[in-house]
């Protein structure tokens, strides 16, 4: 018998019947010098199994240009795993979802005329085949087949939620089958008929993804997947959260009597996260049922360990139900990571981002506003400028559309924003409260539009960023554009100037710079309070974005990016802030 096998509804390894108990874990949310710190404390709960999500955009940052390493080092996240006692479920999909950007997919897609995306569309389909001609063969000497801890891997994520294509998946199926991937292989979709229709596949396990109710949802599977092992691949335990929003939280209690129901039937489970942890840099996904909503920094998620990795009341309790169904490790559960408050920070330095452009970007002229990725650009910001003739009257400025979020300057001075949700912007040039006609002359008008993140899930995914058709002011086109790609990648280049501590604050997108001591590195908190919108640098490291409108307050630090010694903080303000400090402390506040 193989190592791995199924029989009738169980799972069999190494000729014993287990149980799957699972817990997710994304390694590229956490720092990678605490993998094992969570891993350990995965195996210390009762789990026997993590789950992770390959993320193929940092894998594949631009077309033919691989990354695994650092924080993409997934071999090793698995090497980790492997050692402390666990099996793998991976899932390279190659779409995830995850509430991260676009779902995984490399946004250079987009930047292909006529991409169809999550279908049998060849373009498609030969970009997925060349990551995956790099991607398995990594992954083959880890399966267990080989000796290996990965046990089973996923064709396609949710699929039955965006289509039904039958072709792509079998498509997909028989890609990692050729590549030499002989593990079970299976799909998973939420427990409703259309879903299950779309995106199971004869010959390949299906299993259910659900937050409550078990006993209705393995029913629906039953009829689906009548003979295989009933399994739960996402039991979510908790939420995430949107920008605007309340901090999403899921009590204990029910998340546990729910777990005891789906251990006592004899079904496998996957929680949901175990840990969710960060979504560092502009890596953040959105969701776009009525209106577009941007995912927050934190991936909490009110999971069984916080987004710093500390044990829960949920995970404990969490604890005591898988007890009642296996045994718990003991002596395995590693120390506390350390968290330390630093004080308040000042900004010392600043610079006006339009007074660096030259510095950091270069840029582009067309006769219209071409989307971001056209210009080569993943995320970050671009700055569009053209000039309109005069003289007018009131007008009103239109976007078609702007992706996501748009601060307008007219004659140099601010105007006010455009957001996605809603796109029409009166332009009132006024001296005092006398609105007046633009001069004859005519004045500059400039868009700095934000990627706020690509959808991760539903139909609007084909999510291109910056402004994607035109700008009108009233019913006429603007043409003749110049634009400065912002991807914030390289700051190197800004020359700032001594910021007085009773100077007025900036009302234009700045960034200011500070330093700080660190005796002894350890997890902190950036609180942003007084601040409005923007991102933060700290040694050069995007930690994400805040925004005053929360629920999320505090960034998290961890201590891996620290250095004993001097640090630097550069923070990227679009607005103004009430005065330029902030404040490192122990605990975070997310709402």
């Amino acid at each position: 018998m193989p190592a791995f096998a199924i029989d009738g509804r169980d799972f069999v390894i190494n000729g014993k019947k287990q149980q799957i108990i699972s817990g997710a874990i994304h390694y590229f949310r956490i720092v990678p010098e605490y993998w094992k710190d969570r891993l350990l404390k995965l195996k210390a709960c009762g789990f026997n199994t993590v789950e992770t999500y390959f993320a193929w955009n940092i894998h594949e940052p631009k077309p033919g240009q691989f990354n695994f390493s650092g924080i993409a080092d997934v071999v090793r996240f698995i090497e980790i795993a492997a050692e402390v006692g666990l099996h793998v479920i991976a899932r390279p999909s190659p779409y995830i979802c995850a509430e991260w950007e676009f779902g995984g997919l490399p946004a250079w897609l987009l930047a292909e005329d006529g991409m169809k995306l999550r279908c049998h569309y060849q373009p498609f389909l030969d970009r997925v085949d060349a990551y995956y001609d790099v991607l398995m063969p990594l992954l083959v000497p880890l399966l267990h087949t080989n000796g290996g801890p990965i046990i089973a891997m996923q064709v396609e994520n949710e699929y039955g939620s965006y289509g039904n294509d039958k072709a792509y998946l079998a498509y997909l199926r028989d890609g990692l089958i050729k590549r030499g991937i002989d593990v079970l292989l299976f799909t998973s979709d939420g427990p409703e008929d259309h879903m299950l229709q779309g995106g199971s596949l004869p010959g390949t396990l299906a299993t259910a993804n659900f937050g409550s109710n078990p006993e209705n949802a393995f029913a629906k599977l039953s009829e689906y997947e009548p003979d295989g092992p009933l399994m739960c691949m996402e039991y979510w335990n908790g939420w995430f959260d949107h920008w605007g929003e309340e901090h999403h939280v899921r009590g204990y209690d029910d998340v546990a009597d729910v777990l005891d129901r789906i251990l006592k039937s004899g079904a496998s489970v996957n929680f949901y996260m175990f840990q969710g942890g960060t979504n560092f840099g502009f890596y953040n996904g959105a969701n776009f049922f009525t209106s577009y909503e941007p995912t927050v920094t934190s991936y909490d998620y009110n999971a069984l360990l916080s987004e710093s990795g500390d044990i829960t009341d949920k995970y404990l309790a969490i604890r005591d139900v898988i007890a009642k169904h296996a045994d718990i490790p003991e002596g395995i559960l590693p120390e506390p990571i350390a968290k330390k408050g630093y004080g308040a920070i000042q900004l010392t330095q600043q610079a006006s981002l339009f007074s660096q452009l030259e510095a950091i970007s270069k840029p582009v002229k067309s006769a219209y506003p071409q989307t971001m990725e056209k210009l080569g650009q993943d995320y970050g910001f671009v700055l569009y400028t053209t000039r309109v003739s005069g003289p007018r009257p009131l007008s009103k400025v239109t976007v078609q559309e702007v992706r996501d979020r748009a601060l307008v300057y007219f004659g140099g001075s601010y105007q006010g924003v455009i957001e996605r949700n809603k796109h029409d912007l009166t332009i009132e040039i006024a001296e005092g409260d006398i609105a007046v006609e633009t001069p004859a002359e005519g004045a500059a008008l400039s868009l700095l539009v934000e990627n706020m993140g690509r959808i991760n899930y539903g139909w609007k995914m084909h999510d291109p960023k910056g402004i994607t058709e035109g700008v009108r002011i009233e019913r006429q086109f603007l043409y003749d554009w110049t634009m400065h790609p912002l991807p914030l990648d390289d700051l190197s280049g800004i020359v700032y100037s001594e910021l007085e501590a009773n100077a007025p604050a900036q009302q234009e997108p700045t960034f200011y710079k500070g330093s700080f001591h660190v005796d002894e590195p350890a997890d902190t908190f950036l609180n942003m309070s007084g601040w409005t919108k923007g991102v933060v640098f700290v040694n050069g490291f995007n930690l994400g974005r805040y925004w005053e409108i929360g629920p999320q307050v505090t960034l998290y630090v961890p201590a891996p990016l620290l250095l004993e010694g001097e640090n630097e903080i550069v923070i990227f303000e679009l607005h103004g802030m009430k005065t330029p400090q902030v404040t490192l402390q122990d605990q975070p506040d997310l709402g």
